[in-house]
């Protein structure tokens, strides 16, 4: 019964604070999580809206289409009449110009019985010529109403769409037959992939027809009727498609009308947000499934924050009573203490009284309670007259004997040492007037006094209780000894390191100069060997050009010569980047971006070039966001894949990711002959390769010495693993990010459809200004091949002379670095000689972040040398539409 009175109060206390923590905990949690959840559910209603507009306006864009079609007076007069053969094919050209002119999927023209009597897909084998449509709701609407709409599968194309139909009236009224327009939808799932939600639309049957995943597509969110199930198989809305059941269990109920509710089928292992938009015209829904986990994450974390503050005030709340009960044991032991202390000093007095007798009596004046002692010590009465003192004392200041006796004034000691200079310059009355005033005063004191021998005597002296004085002196010469060695060794360590480090700053100094010429040196050989290697791509783009069908021999050889030529590049290429690595210039621009576009453009490059070697590559796609430099997380994975498809023979390439806590792998899979571990940390050095690659492929050894700084500058872990025989795995470890995170992408930018791929360059007046003739010559040769009319291939010198605003061409190719010229300010010189400003290519070896700012600035275009032919026939087309537009 005692013990359990005794721990009584700890019991309570502990039953408090876990409690309270608890409680708190849970309250806090859950106001937070439900905060975060509203907040959620508001963003995704915002979201829902967007997209609801974006659907809206899709089918706006064609609303109007069939009505203007129905009032054409060839469409009227073909469903009025019999129509030859020659009449239905000018009526199908019309119906697929008119298609081709407003991108919708097919235009159908159908009689009064149904059937098709042209069609925009007349050429296709799956046309709709001919078919019969008369059960289609769309067609029954129209016959019936005017108008009609329906969404569901082609019969004819099997490819599912939006139909919009109209009634072709004649002059009284009557309904003669119908045009039809079909909207394929296809491309709203493609924009609702960029999300990591789960996006779908509904009809009036709570069918899903559109979805950003397969999963989830032809899913019934309710149960069908009898009659809406005789309904859909009457007008095959849905064609020979499974419609099963989406199951899912609702959780919650927000007050904005969202849902909490858990997917079972399809199954998902969180729960999920659900929120529903309901469009008036069509009468279709539109459903957004958001991952709530964000909200609870929340919740988790406030119920943490909240029992440790709930913690943390119980703690400060027994610490303060803590501290109080201190308090109070401190005063009961302070009042303890002085009743001791003071029961000691009234036996110190009595131990002294006894000393000082004894001094008094002793016949010599010399105390055997002194002799001992290492220091001079002298005691005086309250009289300032001496009553004991040791040897010491008197060897220290080498007294006469009959000088020092009991009962002889102090002051006569003092008088002695003055003579002899030991109490410092000044009147010597007054020097000792000065210390017999102290010794009066009764006040301790400690100093130090060097005699003129060099002997340092440290003196204190202390009150007796009576009224008297113990004054000691100690020799604490070889103490001050020490410490003035130590002071002088210390200045000469301090010295030294000193002179080293101003000796380390000027190696360093020297190392970065070293380095920065080295960087230069690197830049400016890679820009001069970069021009003639130029020349010679825009060389054997012509060449091949202008080899005819039954050169193939010349036409091998002139592939082989771009391929060595394009060899060389990368090998510059990536001398360039590792040289700007070094040097600390190479710009990040690190952000939150969605992985799988970047994944699936890779995928689309290189699964060419493993095709071209009998090779498969496999992708594995991701909903992940990830934070990376995009462009340099790119270079990464393309030197993965690269040497993948290089040292694997014969099988498979897979690239995926997995993840990993708050981090994503990137892995890059191959079937080659491994890498022995004791290669395995060679190969990310310089110019450092296997020779199990094939031959004619084999790099220069700098791909994964890149990818290694590129990790290192951007703090990813680069990662290997490897099995002889099997294959190796490489793997590079990115931050995983949330898609709030990720910027909206830019506009682009509109570039009207033309005719023919040559017409904007054809005959097209243009200028190439490089300082090197080699890189003129075969400029020119490549644009007259194309068809342009090159007026100048020179240098600065000669633009200048024959510029004028009677001979503006409508482009100019421009290098940057052409000896005392700068491309940028040429170009600015000849503007104004122009009186016009056509666009311009900035072509260089150059490779600064600042330069391609300022060409994206200006709206200029930007290509590093070697060009190559493709690229800058792209870009000479899209500036020239660009412009005239």
């Amino acid at each position: 019964m005692y013990r359990v009175s005794r721990y009584r109060p700890l019991l309570l206390t502990l039953l408090v604070m876990v409690g309270g923590t608890l409680l708190a905990g849970l309250v806090a949690g859950r106001y937070a999580q439900q905060r975060a959840l509203a907040a959620e559910s508001s963003q995704v209603r915002r979201q829902l809206d967007l997209y609801a507009q974006t659907l809206q306006q899709r089918i706006d864009r064609f609303r109007t289409l069939p009505q203007l079609l129905a009032l054409d007076p060839e469409l009227l007069q073909a469903v009025s009449s019999p129509l030859d053969d020659a009449e239905r094919h000018r009526l199908n050209l019309k119906l697929q110009q008119a298609n081709n002119v407003t991108r919708a999927s097919t235009l159908t023209l159908i009689d009064r019985h149904g059937v098709a009597v042209a069609a925009s897909n007349w050429d296709q084998p799956t046309t709709n010529v001919g078919e019969d449509y008369s059960y289609r709701p769309y067609f029954q609407q129209a016959m019936a109403k005017g108008t009609g709409r329906f969404y569901g599968i082609g019969m004819t194309t099997a490819v599912p769409g939006y139909f919009l139909s109209q009634a072709i009236l004649d002059h009284d009224g009557d309904v003669l037959g119908v045009i039809a327009i079909k909207i394929e939808l296809r491309a709203l799932e493609q924009e609702w992939l960029q999300s990591t939600d789960i996006v779908m639309a509904s009809d009036a049957h709570d069918v899903v027809f559109l979805a950003n995943g397969d999963a989830w597509r032809y899913r019934l969110l309710r149960p069908l009727s009898p009659a809406e199930r005789k309904e859909m198989l009457a007008t095959r809305q849905y064609a020979d498609r499974s419609l099963q059941p989406l199951q899912a269990r609702t959780l919650d109920v927000l007050a904005d009308g969202g849902r909490m509710v858990r997917l079972e089928q399809p199954s998902l292992p969180r729960p999920m947000l659900w929120q529903t938009y309901v469009l008036d015209d069509p009468q279709w829904k539109l459903h957004l499934l958001h991952d709530a986990g964000a909200s609870g994450a929340v919740g988790r974390s406030t119920a943490l924050a909240a029992g440790g503050i709930w913690l943390a005030l119980c703690f400060l709340a027994l610490f303060v009573q803590q501290r109080r009960r201190l308090a109070s044991h401190r005063q009961r032991s302070r009042l303890e203490l002085e009743a001791v202390l003071q029961q000691h000093a009234q036996e110190l007095r009595t131990a002294q009284d006894g000393v000082l007798q004894a001094a008094q009596q002793a016949d010599s004046g010399l105390s055997r309670s002194l002799a001992h002692l290492p220091q001079g010590v002298v005691v005086i009465d309250s009289e300032q007259r001496l009553v004991a003192w040791n040897a010491r004392y008197l060897e220290l200041f080498r007294f006469p004997p009959d000088l020092i006796r009991v009962g002889v004034p102090i002051a006569e000691a003092f008088r002695y040492n003055a003579r002899r200079g030991l109490l410092g310059p000044g009147p010597i009355d007054e020097a000792i007037e000065r210390r017999l005033n102290h010794l009066r005063s009764g006040r301790p004191h400690m100093r130090e006094s060097e005699k003129d021998d060099g002997t340092v005597l440290e003196i204190r002296g202390n009150p007796l209780p009576d009224g008297g004085f113990v004054t000691s002196y100690a020799d604490i010469t070889a103490y001050k000894n020490t410490a003035r060695e130590l002071r002088s060794l210390a200045d000469a360590l301090e010295h030294r390191v000193a002179e080293r480090t101003r000796d380390l700053d000027e190696a360093r100094r020297e190392a970065e100069r070293a380095n920065r010429y080295k960087t230069r040196f690197v830049a400016s050989a890679v820009h001069d060997l970069l021009q003639p290697l130029n020349a010679a791509r825009m060389f054997v783009s012509v060449l091949r050009g202008k080899l005819s069908g039954d050169a193939r021999e010349l036409s091998e050889l002139s592939e082989h010569v771009d391929a060595a030529l394009a060899a060389q590049d990368s090998i510059l290429n990536s001398l360039l980047d590792i040289s700007r690595l070094e040097s600390g210039t190479l710009q990040t621009h690190v952000r939150a971006f969605a992985l799988s576009p970047l994944l699936e453009t890779l995928a689309r490059e290189f699964g060419i070039a493993a095709k071209a070697r009998g090779l498969q590559l496999d992708w594995v796609d991701t909903r992940a966001v990830v934070v990376s430099d995009e462009a340099l997380l790119r270079r990464i994975l393309q030197n993965f894949l690269s040497n993948a498809l290089r040292y694997t023979p014969r099988g498979r390439v897979l690239i995926g990711c997995r993840r990993v806590g708050d981090q994503l792998r990137i892995e890059v899979h191959d079937q080659g002959p491994g890498i022995p571990e004791s290669l395995q940390g060679e190969i990310f050095e310089e110019f450092r390769r296997l020779d199990d690659g094939v031959d004619q492929e084999r790099g220069a050894g700098l791909g994964l010495a890149i990818v290694e700084r590129i990790g290192r500058l951007l703090g990813h872990r680069i990662s290997l693993r490897s099995t002889l025989g099997s294959g190796s795995v490489f793997a590079v470890t990115v931050p995983l990010g949330s898609a709030d995170a990720i910027p909206a992408p830019a506009p682009a930018p509109a570039v009207s459809a033309d005719s023919g791929d040559d017409s904007p360059l054809r005959q097209c007046p243009v200028w190439s200004i490089d300082d090197d003739p080699r890189v003129c010559a075969a400029t020119r040769a490549l644009l007259e091949r194309w068809g342009c009319r090159v007026e100048l291939a020179d240098g600065p010198h000669a633009a200048l002379e024959i510029a004028s605003a009677l001979n503006v061409p409508q482009l100019v190719l421009l290098d940057v670095r052409m000896g005392q010229w700068h491309g940028p300010d040429l170009y600015e010189q000849l503007c104004e000689l122009w009186k016009a400003r056509p666009p311009v290519i900035l072509v260089t070896a150059e490779r600064d972040d600042a330069l391609k700012a300022q060409a994206a600035e200006n709206g200029w275009g930007f290509l590093s040398k070697p060009v190559r032919p493709p690229a800058l026939r792209a870009l000479m087309t899209q500036l020239l539409v660009r412009h005239r537009a």
